[in-house]
């Protein structure tokens, strides 16, 4: 569906050349939700805005439904950018039109009749959950009803493509998780296409098939998103991936236990898949003869398994302890060994 080759951005000032793209290949899997993370100043806005040439790249192709998108200008461009809708952080609402007229904006502009207009508005009006509040004004909604008007006018033309520019970013945690589900009810009923850049590794786990991590302009690692939380390659990701399996609140509840010279063995254990749903701990008291304090855990769910964390302090004489971290192994649970005194 998306292809990128060699793909550059360079800004060049009176004072400077600043690279915000560099060197990028990328490719998105029609009917896949695909996540580019990366923290202020990697390049994943520019790169977003390249693909609807809101941003015309310095060299490289970009391939959007077949179609070569650096190639494009005037009418073409203009037609081909009706397969490619996008939503915003600051939603970007008309501030005096009503929940149906931002909506139906689009559809105007595309010249659609107003029946054919008032017959896919009210279709989703229903799709994003805001039947009763066609009539009210973006400042008499909440910021997740602002966001689901946002993504309705993103849907009026049938696009083939969603991008999401840090979508949810200006959302509280309950809400952005409700703009997440919504987006996976759409990719799976619709088929949509879908790409979205975020500095929160939560919201790549939570509905991503795929994800790449952008620093200084490139990709620096990418992968199933399940395959990256399991073995993370680059600094840069396995700090995005300790958002979600080392949260600041867990390492500050544990951080007593680490530095206690009295206690055994701090472990940091790593459940991936069916793995993370089975009774290994029941199994590892029962056949190594240690004992197993549970400090903090926690299971999260991505589109393709589970992924969980499990923080323990293991008790025992050397030779069980040796035992644990070999049965462990075995049972394919990786170990990490924080604090060994």
């Amino acid at each position: 569906m998306i292809s990128l080759k060699q793909l550059s951005k360079i800004f060049k000032t009176s004072a400077s050349t600043i690279t915000a793209v560099d060197s990028v290949d990328l490719s998105v899997d029609e009917g896949e939700i695909f996540g580019i993370i990366g923290y202020s100043g990697a390049g994943k806005s520019t790169l977003i805005r390249i693909l609807n040439m809101l941003e015309r790249p310095t060299s490289g192709n970009v391939t959007v439904a077949d179609k070569d998108m650096s190639s494009l200008s005037g009418r073409s461009l203009r037609e081909a950018r009706q397969e490619i809708s996008m939503i915003f952080q600051h939603f970007n609402l008309l501030w005096s039109r009503s929940v149906k007229e931002n909506i139906a904006f689009p559809l105007e502009i595309a010249g659609v009749a107003k029946e054919d207009r008032n017959s896919r508005v009210h279709e989703l009006i229903d799709l994003v959950g805001l039947k009763g509040r066609e009539d009210a004004y973006p400042s008499q909604l909440s910021g997740g009803q602002k966001q689901r008007v946002g993504i309705a006018r993103a849907l009026a033309n049938n696009p083939k493509v969603l991008l999401c520019d840090e979508a949810t970013s200006a959302l509280d945690p309950k809400t952005t998780d409700s703009i997440l589900d919504l987006l996976t009810d759409i990719n799976k009923k619709l088929g949509l296409t879908i790409v979205l850049i975020t500095h929160e590794m939560h919201v790549i786990r939570k509905i991503c098939h795929r994800v790449a991590v952008m620093e200084a302009g490139r990709i620096v690692e990418q992968g199933p998103v399940l395959d990256v939380f399991r073995q993370p390659k680059e600094e840069m990701t396995k700090e995005f991936v300790k958002q979600v399996t080392e949260p600041e609140e867990t390492m500050e509840s544990i951080s007593d236990w680490l530095h206690d010279k009295n206690q055994g063995p701090i472990i940091k254990l790593m459940f991936l898949g069916e793995d993370a749903e089975q009774p290994v701990m029941t199994e590892l008291i029962r056949h190594c003869g240690v004992a197993v304090n549970i400090l903090q855990g926690k299971v999260s769910k991505t589109r393709e398994g589970s992924y969980g964390t499990l923080f323990v302090e293991l008790q025992g004489e050397q030779e069980n302890l040796d035992k644990a971290l070999q049965f462990l192994e075995d049972h394919r649970v990786e170990a990490e060994v924080l604090k060994n005194d």
